[in-house]
């Protein structure tokens, strides 16, 4: 995994600042500490950087910038290809010459035979930028799922890239505006959906997009989806889905394995982790070296199932109990690492499993990505659950529950559900997505961020016009592939596993693993209504302990309210109880003084938002202060 960062100064092209370009470079050595490295083309106002972690090839051939023969082509490439060995054969055949054994040279080949549709052909994860001196174009391109990260700023003179925004803000004359409907939409949920960031004007390029700039236009367009797979094939039996599901899952968990340094795997103890590890082990001739991170309420524990797992297939087990402590000890540098606003607490176990990964290996395979491809999240269940009442009129809803629901007790347990109840299946939908609802979020916010449209609103219905005939359990699937998935896991993942120099790879995120998972019918992956990853459970079973297999699920969770109604109440008052919190005039002081005391009228656990709330002022200081 590696940093990559330019800037071309397309209608000027004056000479690019080298001291900005080495600036921006070394601003994200956490992503590549073994090498770094510029290119300039003065004659054409382009500069590109880079910061290498070597995985394949640890020879200064596969250093970047890297060129083509004639040096007419130019390369950064933040990513892995796994499927360059089976490119590179017609390459060759064809005339390419090869100086490296790397993925970042076959895709520089690949893209003068194909141009901007090599990306087609590249199975993996990756954020790159091809500046093509023939054409004067520049090319940004990134993965099909959105596993790596590219953000840009384009002034209409010039165009700054970079894996991570901290890079483009290296140059102090690029603007630090807060665009307030993306604060309000980070309120709702926990962070800020591409293609828009925090700061006005600047951008991020969405998962599986291409953007070509030329000719000083910009171009940008869609070059897969996952929607087109959305088609059940029921002339496959029960039994071929299970021996098609066991036979991807080695396939590209196999081509994970390639590495020229030390591998392991994240173990949670759930069932996509644990599915990753078994394979693992029946491809390995050694030991897999396996990472988990625990906590001492047990009801958050997941370190016995992890064991299990570990044990059944002998792996180098490595745990780490996290202690609240590590709240106020990395959060200040989390905020910072992240660029935006991230509200999802389970950041900070993610970060420490890659801590202590990191002192063993250089690349860990994880589970990511197997709730959304199977229909594992337990919200699928409940929406499912709920649809009876969409046979009432919606109006005739609204108005018997609108009383109950406005006297009946916060902390209640049905409190939530006379709320949902209320509303169509996609408000539903996002009303369990949400950390803020949406009249807590216009009550806490003190200024007006409704002068320009919500991009809440747009970032979910949006999405949900575009699936208007998928089914139920699909629809759920789709809308959190593009949505939560994104903008939330993936961006968790890479950038507390980039602070530590780690390289993640997730085999169910394969495209070809996401096509087939959608190719089968809905009721074989949520069975009966309630049995999420019915399918992919019985394809595993026998392989994985009926103990993981059967489980209730739990989701990757600190214990939040213990941590912050306990050893670090004091960090959250010194951060959202002082003068600096309440004079950056965002919010409406009566609303944090409610929630800090636990008596918000908006919501049945405050938590999830004190959490958000800190995050947020974390980020002010790290972007706003300096």
């Amino acid at each position: 995994m590696c940093g990559i960062c330019g800037i071309w100064n397309y209608e000027t092209n004056a000479p690019v600042d080298r001291d900005l370009l080495w600036r921006m470079t070394d601003s994200m050595a956490h992503r590549g500490p073994d090498d770094s490295g510029l290119h300039c083309d003065d004659a054409n106002g382009l500069g590109l950087g880079f910061r290498r972690l070597s995985i394949i090839d640890l020879s200064p051939a596969g250093n970047q910038p890297m060129a083509n023969e004639d040096g007419t082509i130019w390369i950064v490439f933040n990513g892995e290809i796994y499927n360059f060995l089976n490119l590179r054969p017609a390459l060759e055949a064809k005339g390419h010459h090869f100086c490296s054994r790397t993925d970042t040279e076959v895709i520089i080949h690949q893209y003068e035979e194909r141009g901007p549709e090599c990306v087609h052909d590249l199975f993996g994860m990756f954020g790159f930028a091809v500046w093509d001196g023939r054409e004067r174009r520049l090319l940004l391109a990134r993965d099909r799922v959105g596993k790596k990260p590219l953000y840009y700023y384009d002034d209409g003179q010039r165009i700054l890239f970079a894996s991570e925004l901290k890079a483009i803000l290296q140059d102090r004359s690029v603007p630090r505006q807060i665009d307030l409907s993306t604060l309000e939409e980070y309120l709702r949920l926990g962070y800020v959906g591409s293609p828009r960031t925090i700061f006005s004007g600047m951008r991020k390029l969405a998962p599986g997009h291409v953007l070509v700039h030329q000719h000083s236009q910009a171009r940008c367009w869609h070059y897969w989806d996952w929607l087109p797979a959305f088609q059940s094939d029921y002339t496959v039996t029960e039994a071929e889905w299970v021996e098609r599901l066991r036979a991807t899952l080695r396939e590209v968990v196999r081509e994970r394995m390639i590495s020229d340094v030390p591998l392991g795997a994240f173990l949670s103890g759930g069932v996509d982790s644990s599915s990753v590890v078994a394979t693992m082990a029946g491809l390995s001739d050694r030991p897999v070296k396996t990472f988990s991170i625990g906590f001492e309420p047990q009801a958050y524990n997941e370190l016995p199932y992890a064991r299990q797992v570990a044990q059944r297939f002998g792996t180098d087990h490595h745990e780490h109990i996290l202690e609240p402590a590590a709240v106020s000890e990395i959060l200040p540098r989390l905020a910072r690492q992240f660029d935006e606003p991230f509200g999802d607490s389970s950041a900070l176990p993610t970060y420490y499993v890659s801590k202590i990964a990191r002192q063993e290996v250089t690349v860990c395979l994880s589970g990511d990505g197997g709730d959304e491809a199977l229909a594992g999240y337990d919200r699928y269940a409940a929406c499912l659950r709920e649809q009876w009442v969409d046979a009432l009129p919606l109006g005739i809803r609204r108005t018997a529950l609108a009383l109950p629901g406005a006297v009946f007790p916060r902390h209640i347990r049905g409190y939530n559900l006379l709320q949902r109840l209320q509303l169509t299946g996609d408000e539903r939908y996002a009303f369990a997505m949400q950390i803020f609802m949406g009249v807590g979020t216009a009550r806490l916010l003190a200024i007006d961020a409704t002068k320009e449209p919500s991009s809440v609103p747009s970032l979910l219905t949006q999405v949900q016009a575009r699936v208007p005939s998928l089914d139920p359990v699909s629809r759920m699937q789709y809308l959190d592939a593009v949505t939560y998935l994104p903008e939330d896991i993936l961006v968790k993942v890479d950038r507390t596993s980039m602070l530590n120099s780690l390289e993640v790879r997730c085999p169910l995120l394969d495209h070809r693993f996401l096509e087939l998972a959608a190719s089968i019918p809905p009721e074989l992956r949520l069975s009966n209504g309630k049995n999420g990853k019915h399918i992919f459970k019985r394809a595993m079973r026998g392989l994985v302990p009926d103990g993981v297999l059967d489980r209730p699920k739990m989701g990757f969770a600190i214990p939040a309210e213990r941590w912050l109604k306990g050893d670090a109440a004091g960090f959250v008052r010194e951060m959202l109880d002082a003068p600096r919190f309440a004079q950056r005039g965002f919010f409406q002081k009566t609303e944090i003084a409610q929630l800090l005391r636990g008596d918000s009228p908006h919501t049945t656990n405050v938590w999830p938002q004190i959490w958000s709330l800190l995050m947020f002022e974390l980020w002010c200081q790290a972007y706003l202060d300096g």
